[in-house]
């Protein structure tokens, strides 16, 4: 694995139309010890961008169904936060300029060295916002949740089982702790639905208060899963167990 990358399998993004580009970057990627996702469109681009945990986007700007500086304005807009790498032709200085502006974190000249490529990912991710580690176990009052079994487990003997979706619904809310989420946020990253395409729904909320109850935190004044104003939800418990 090369070097400042950290332990868990970044997962890469490649939003390529030209196929043999798009395999060799591919296998470039994993054989490098990346997870590479891909697209061919800017459409799907998009949507993985958004509604998958991907750590890093290197993505064309000339793309079929959605161009590519028009998905990284959606991408800054829905993900301020993920890195973006922008692939454009040699003569395309213009598109170079547009791309840093609209927030793009580096770019790369075709025809690029693999080698290039990858020293330019790493350095963006290493520069980038730590990617979170996984969570096995939440410390909670009283007791901690289990998440590779899937339970609870209480000081005084007692266990309730989870379902997959409050796993990860915890597992989420524990890597963010102490930092208000809000509901467009968790459908993205727990369901991975785009927000604008749902609408109103209350299967945060109550996927919320079935955790709440599981987690023994009295719903009229939760102390483990705060309800924030205006905001979402947030987290006070801890990673790890007691």
């Amino acid at each position: 694995m090369p070097k400042g990358i950290p332990m868990s399998r970044p997962y890469i993004l490649v939003v390529e139309d030209d196929v043999p580009i798009r395999r060799g970057i591919v296998d470039a990627l994993r054989f490098a010890g990346y997870d590479p996702l891909e697209a061919d469109n800017g459409e799907d681009g998009l949507e993985l961008a958004v509604r998958t945990d991907c750590d890093l986007v290197l993505l064309d700007l000339v793309l079929p169904r959605r161009q590519g500086l028009d998905v990284l304005e959606s991408i800054r807009r829905d993900r301020p936060v993920l890195p973006v790498i922008i692939l454009t032709a040699r003569g395309g200085e213009d598109d170079r300029v547009k791309g840093l502006r609209l927030g793009a974190d580096d770019y790369v000249v075709k025809p690029f060295s693999i080698k290039e490529l990858l020293a330019r990912v790493e350095a963006v991710l290493r520069r980038s916002p730590a990617r979170p580690s996984d969570v096995t176990r939440v410390g909670i009052p009283g007791g901690y949740a289990d998440l590779e079994r899937r339970e609870i487990r209480f000081e005084d003997g007692g266990r309730t089982p989870l379902s997959e979706r409050e796993v990860e619904l915890l597992r989420y809310l524990a890597r963010n702790s102490r930092r208000a989420i809000s509901r467009e946020e968790l459908l993205a990253h727990v369901w991975r639905l785009n927000p604008k395409t749902v609408g109103e729904t209350r299967t945060i909320d109550m996927h919320v208060a079935r955790l709440r109850e599981k987690l023994r935190d009295d719903s009229a004044a939760p102390a483990i899963i705060a309800t924030v104003r205006g905001k979402g939800y947030l987290f006070s418990g801890e990673e790890g167990a007691p």
